[in-house]
């Protein structure tokens, strides 16, 4: 789907679901992914996302030929919008990623992955507007996504940042 450098963003398969497991294991990634998930919780919940019976679209980001992260973007659903306070009518995507291995974590990489990714919806989606919401203690996440090009645009009810990356 995608390869920039040692990067590659491929979409999910069913062969994912051990990696996925795996890291939603790791206390580091679920103090900002979370919740844990079991082998079997993966299987349903990414599984209708595999086989496009759901809105998300799931990808795989490879480093050296190596599944390290994960990666998902998806119109934003009218409610979640609303939610967001844009307008119904605006279409918007959303995007949500963690890197796995957290020993790559302040490599680059999350800055390689979402830059592509973002040049890929805005060149082949002709996507203008991108959101994701971050934990607003996720300092590390916070800067990658500055870096991306993101602006925070907005508290949310709970422990999140609303942020924003428009196409230019």
């Amino acid at each position: 789907m995608i390869h920039k450098s040692d990067l590659t963003i491929r979409a999910m398969s069913e062969r994912d679901y051990p990696y996925m497991a795996k890291w939603l294991n790791d206390d580091l990634v679920i103090e900002y992914y979370g919740p844990s998930l079991t082998l079997e919780q993966v299987i349903a919940k990414y599984g209708p996302r595999i086989n496009g019976e759901h809105y998300v679209k799931p990808c795989i980001v490879e480093y050296r030929d190596k599944p390290i992260a994960y990666m998902q973007y998806y119109r934003t659903p009218k409610e979640q919008s609303k939610f967001y306070g844009y307008p119904k009518e605006e279409s918007i995507f959303g995007i949500d990623q963690f890197i796995g291995e957290p020993k790559l974590w302040s490599k680059g990489l999350g800055t390689q992955m979402i830059s592509a990714l973002l040049e890929f919806l805005s060149s082949k989606l002709d996507v203008s507007k991108v959101v994701l919401d971050v934990k607003r203690t996720n300092l590390q996440a916070i800067k990658c996504y500055k870096k991306c090009g993101f602006l925070i645009v907005k508290e949310l009810e709970d422990t999140h940042l609303l942020m924003e990356w428009a196409k230019a």
